[in-house]
């Protein structure tokens, strides 16, 4: 060994623990306080890791989510009105009741899944190279569908006007 190996040896400071290594808590306190945006190092963004704080552009991706929820139970309960039938069998189920519980279940079941990715956004799915944050796009795609769906009907079946 020569003199600045033994020398850097000596000033080492680190235990050789990685704290990064662990398993980060879903709800830990950091979820409101923390600072952590983007992951920093490159070698970082390469795996699986959680941060503290999301963009902008997250944000508009939820109320996107959610304005297209809402549409769909607002159309759903419009083409129900005409005697279209809902065939998902909770939402079915909570039309038992009233369009309220209707409309509160379907923003209930939205808002949960929205949670359940954001929390793991940045995790690759099933050992690929695939973030889970790609699944709020396929969230927004497929209510797009829908509604796109909802207003073909709403349109041929002369209703539209009536609402």
């Amino acid at each position: 060994m020569n003199s600045f190996t033994r020398s850097f040896q000596s000033n080492e400071r680190r235990s050789g623990f990685d704290r990064r290594s662990g398993k980060i808590c879903i709800l830990s306190k950091y979820c409101l306080t923390g600072r952590r945006v983007i992951a920093r190092r490159e070698e970082d963004r390469q795996r699986s890791c959680k941060i503290d704080r999301h963009s902008a552009v997250t944000l508009a991706v939820i109320l996107t989510i959610i304005m297209l929820s809402v549409l769909d139970a607002i159309f759903t309960l419009k083409l129900l009105d005409h005697g279209a039938k809902e065939i998902n069998p909770i939402m079915a189920y909570s039309l038992n009741y009233n369009p309220l519980i209707f409309f509160g279940v379907k923003y209930l079941l939205t808002s949960i899944s929205i949670i359940i990715v954001l929390l793991n956004k940045n995790v690759f799915l099933f050992n690929t190279k695939i973030k889970a944050d790609l699944l709020l796009y396929l969230f927004i795609i497929t209510f797009a569908f829908v509604i796109q769906w909802e207003l073909y009907l709403i349109i041929n079946a002369d209703i539209f006007f009536d609402f």
